[in-house]
């Protein structure tokens, strides 16, 4: 049996009539939302590919919604067609692609433990081959994706960080673990390498320049908006390429890193911000880097009836999985 056959065998399923469904072939409204409408499963050895969601907002700083963000991302998602038409890929040839569920966090009103409950998940991820992809959730969520990640490598890893902040701030409101904080917290504890992290699209007023001073100090390249502009999307990806080289590298976005004319359902919006066009096409120019997870932070449904915000988080989404399927085809 080829790969190929393979490949469509784990997509298709029988349903109780004995009729075959193919995801990718039928009408995008039908059966249980999925992401990317793939298979369900419930192992990380069942995939290549994981997309995991993370319906949890309890390190926000201003306005919530973000926990809602996996359902309707997934809901969303539904829209995109397997095949990438500027780059060519189609994702589902190249890897077994499913959608992982829900964290489970029963300890929602206990901050520190939601934390850790989230790396616990990642550590017993880490024991297995699968390439995780997350959707939070506010950005406090990927300091514990990183922690537990962590032990899949021997060195820190690097960082391609697409956001309006640099999310480098020190403790808030009595917690360390909140969602403006998980970059200096993995660079604390040598889960990143400063000096391979870059922080793209950074703009907004400060109350302070904590978070901007750590981040430069520490050897983060923090591009700003007016930096990203000046230089072009084109400019910017080959920096991130010249940067991060062949080192192992996880990719972070942050849907307020767009303007809010693309994405007003988010808990911090910030003016200015890169275009969807440009988002695009910066990421597709990262193809064949040494990816290994990524994911998708931020999104607020709540805060956008019009759905925007999700949709283009769902759009993101498919480019992102679509770099980590080459790099999981190449391996």
């Amino acid at each position: 049996m080829t790969k190929q056959d393979l490949l469509r065998r784990f997509y298709e399923h029988t349903d109780a009539s004995g009729q075959v469904y193919e995801p990718h072939k039928a009408l995008r409204n039908t059966q249980i939302a999925s992401f990317m409408r793939c298979p369900q499963i419930n192992n990380f050895d069942d995939a290549d590919i994981g997309i995991i969601g993370i319906p949890y907002d309890g390190g926000v700083t201003f306005q919530t919604g973000a926990r809602f963000g996996p359902r309707e991302v997934r809901s969303q998602s539904c829209m995109m067609r397997p095949i990438n038409v500027s780059t060519g890929v189609d994702p589902y040839k190249l890897a077994r692609i499913g959608d992982l569920g829900d964290i489970l966090l029963p300890n929602i009103f206990d901050h520190d433990q939601a934390i850790a409950d989230i790396c616990k998940y990642y550590q017993k991820l880490a024991q297995s081959n699968i390439m995780p992809l997350s959707v939070g959730g506010d950005h406090s969520v990927t300091y514990p994706i990183l922690k537990g990640l962590h032990e899949r490598f021997d060195q820190p890893i690097a960082l391609v960080h697409i956001d309006a902040h640099t999310d480098t701030w020190g403790p808030f409101s009595g917690s360390k673990y909140h969602h403006g904080a998980p970059f200096r917290l993995a660079c604390d504890e040598g889960l990143i390498d400063p000096t391979k992290t870059l922080q793209i699209g950074i703009r907004g007023g400060q109350n302070i320049l904590d978070g901007l001073n750590y981040s430069r100090d520490q050897g983060m390249h923090v591009i700003t908006i007016e930096e990203f502009e000046d230089m072009g999307w084109r400019a910017v990806s080959d920096k991130v390429r010249q940067v991060v080289g062949d080192t192992p590298v996880y990719l972070t976005f942050d849907i307020d890193g767009l303007d809010p004319a693309y994405a007003p359902g988010t808990g911090t919006p910030e003016s200015g911000g890169i275009t969807m066009r440009e988002a695009q096409r910066l990421l597709r120019q990262l193809r064949g880097m040494n990816f290994v997870g990524a994911d998708l932070v931020e999104v607020a449904p709540p805060l956008d009836p019009s759905g925007m915000t999700a949709m283009n988080g769902a759009t993101l989404l498919f480019e992102i999985l679509c770099l980590l399927a080459e790099q999981v085809n190449a391996n």
